[in-house]
């Protein structure tokens, strides 16, 4: 009975040398063995196999039996199975294949998708997987090591990353276009407290951003806010005219060009913050992680809506 699983590399290497050489000798020259020593491993796979694979003719001779021709078709698929493996290492190694997931927040997925399409277009052989969710959702994804990279606006505390700036991220104050504050030039304070403000839900980044605005703007004067839980609802809320909102300038580039938003004028308007690539400071990234992350950054913003 045929025993495979004992079938070890040396015997199918003396195998394929006889095979290409010809005799036990040249075969033993060839891959630096003693001829005793390559007659040991054929008959160890003669055994494995429970067939006689080579046949010694009388000039001292060899070759491969109609059994030994097969097992010489597997060793040499073995063969080409290896260098392929070897070649699939390589890759991985220098960083040309692999895996990276890239985590934004959601305010970024204005731009996220096309950054991705880039990196394909740059790295075909690398899989990127873009994953879109809140502030605090990117926050629990790289305490939980489940992405590699993320662009946020404000790197965490914990866990500790290591954050490289990708370009300006600014903030602006919006309303209907026919709005009466629209095309007012400057507005003072009161103007703007007077009016009730459309906002994210509690954690995100740009709620962050509006509350510690409104805290300076009124010095403590409550505001007026209807909570929303994404940017979509939130520019329809102000389309509607429900209110104004303080919102990334990314996320409404299109709906101010097209005239469906009005950007008010303020005091220390746009905020500007920055966008920023981070991951977490103990763990090394992959050799595909990066690549990717020396491309984004080489970028240098130039993938941010304008």
């Amino acid at each position: 009975m045929p025993k495979p699983d004992a079938v070890t590399f040396k015997q199918l290497r003396a195998l394929q040398a006889v095979a290409e050489h010809g005799s036990l000798t040249a075969a033993a020259e060839a891959i630096r063995l003693t001829p005793p020593a390559v007659h040991s491993q054929l008959r160890q796979l003669e055994t494995n196999f429970n067939a006689r694979l080579v046949e010694r003719g009388p000039q001292g001779g060899a070759r491969l039996t109609l059994q030994g021709e097969a097992v010489l078709v597997g060793a040499r698929a073995v063969e080409t199975a290896l260098e392929a493996c070897a070649d699939h290492v390589r890759a991985i190694n220098d960083g040309m294949e692999g895996l990276v997931t890239l985590g934004v927040v959601s305010t970024a997925k204005y731009f996220a998708p096309r950054l991705v399409a880039d990196l394909q277009r740059a790295f075909p052989t690398i899989d990127v997987i873009l994953r879109v969710t809140s502030r605090e959702g990117i926050v629990a994804a790289l305490a939980s090591a489940s992405v590699d990279l993320a662009i946020m606006g404000r790197p965490p505390r914990v866990p500790e990353v290591q954050a490289t700036v990708l370009g300006p991220h600014p903030h602006v104050l919006i309303a209907r276009p026919d709005h009466p504050l629209a095309g007012q030039g400057r507005l003072p304070p009161e103007l703007i407290l007077a009016e009730p403000f459309v906002a994210r839900e509690d954690g995100s980044g740009t709620r962050i951003l509006m509350d510690r605005f409104l805290e300076r703007l009124g010095r403590g004067r409550p505001a007026r806010i209807i909570e929303l839980e994404s940017n979509e609802t939130l520019k329809q809320a102000v389309m509607a005219g429900l209110g104004i909102a303080l919102i990334s300038r990314h996320t409404v580039t299109e709906e101010l060009r097209a005239g469906r938003l009005a950007e008010l004028q303020a005091e220390a308007l746009p905020l500007v913050r920055q966008w920023f690539l981070v991951h977490r400071a103990d763990t090394a990234l992959s050799a595909a992680g990066r690549r990717i992350h020396g491309h984004i950054v080489g970028r240098q913003g130039a993938f941010l809506p304008n």
